[in-house]
């Protein structure tokens, strides 16, 4: 049997870092930010994996490629108890973290009460409220639609929040929305820029997100790159927006807690710090003209 501390090391900064085989684990961590008053502020964080194989970054696809499906659930336990730990040390104590969970190692309810139960410990270890935490369920197939609703049910019984990533409104993503009934959606970065770069794209993409809103679900914009996918997101309604153009992945070495002790830019301010930035012809993305305000 698996014991998930025996492949963590603590590190006197208060971070703690994974070993698994050849690769050594380490937490990155992405600020997710609300809209408010014209005001973008820190409001959660993701945790993201962070693979390297003799000192050197791996891509995590290439990591999790080469873990045999037997080793799954227990690479899934350590990469959540990375994030957990490191979270309690780097991060604010008002801001959710967001966590990943791949339905399709919880076979049964026993698989996922434990796995619930032993987080809830490093959770109480880390000094963490379960409040805090929303638990992303991936597009990863589940071995049955009884057994994901009976993971979901356990999500929300241990006190989490839960998110559907990925969400690109094909009928199965709909169809997921209205089962699971989650807190949070995550919509595709893909599927985002495409409708955001026509005014009929944009239209269903707002009508969207109000029906979301009025449902009692929030919205996050994930992939924003560009300034005026920045500004469209903010005239969507979208409660919240990640992305490149706001903040990049940093490793758990990094206090994040600076996020909570200084005021954050305008969603004004953060549109003009990447105005300057090389744009595409017009012709390649119709939504520049259709989002992006030309400088005075």
């Amino acid at each position: 049997m698996v014991r998930v501390s025996e492949h963590i090391i603590r590190h006197d900064d208060g971070t703690s870092t994974g070993v698994w085989g050849i690769y050594t684990l380490q937490s990155a961590f992405q600020p997710i930010f609300a809209f408010k008053e014209g005001k973008l502020s820190v409001a959660a964080f993701e945790g993201l994996i962070r693979p390297f194989r003799d000192g050197e970054p791996q891509s995590p696809v290439t990591f999790f490629g080469t873990c045999p499906a037997a080793d799954r659930l227990h690479i899934e336990a350590l990469t959540r108890t990375l994030h957990l730990l490191n979270a309690g040390a780097c991060l604010p104590q008002e801001a959710s973290i967001f966590v990943n969970f791949d339905p399709s190692v919880f076979t049964d309810r026993h698989i996922a009460d434990k796995a619930l139960r032993d987080m809830r410990l490093v959770l109480h270890e880390a000094g963490i409220d379960p409040r805090r935490i929303v638990c992303e369920v991936t597009e990863q197939k589940s071995a049955s639609q009884e057994t994901l609703y009976a993971f979901v049910e356990a999500l929300r019984a241990n006190g989490f929040r839960v998110a559907v990533d990925d969400y690109g409104a094909d009928d199965s993503d709909i169809t997921r929305i209205k089962e699971l009934k989650p807190d949070i959606v995550k919509f595709d970065a893909h599927w985002i820029t495409r409708l955001m770069e026509s005014g009929a794209g944009f239209a269903l993409l707002t009508a969207m997100v109000q029906s979301f809103e009025d449902q009692g679900i929030r919205t996050v914009f994930e992939g924003i790159e560009e300034g005026w996918q920045l500004e469209l997101a903010e005239r969507s309604g979208a409660s919240m927006v990640q992305g490149y153009v706001l903040a990049r992945p940093e490793l758990a070495l990094t206090s994040f807690r600076v996020f909570g002790e200084v005021a954050q830019p305008s969603a004004e301010e953060s549109k003009a710090q990447v105005a300057a930035s090389p744009a595409p012809a017009p012709q390649a993305r119709p939504a520049r003209a259709f989002g992006r305000k030309v400088a005075p």
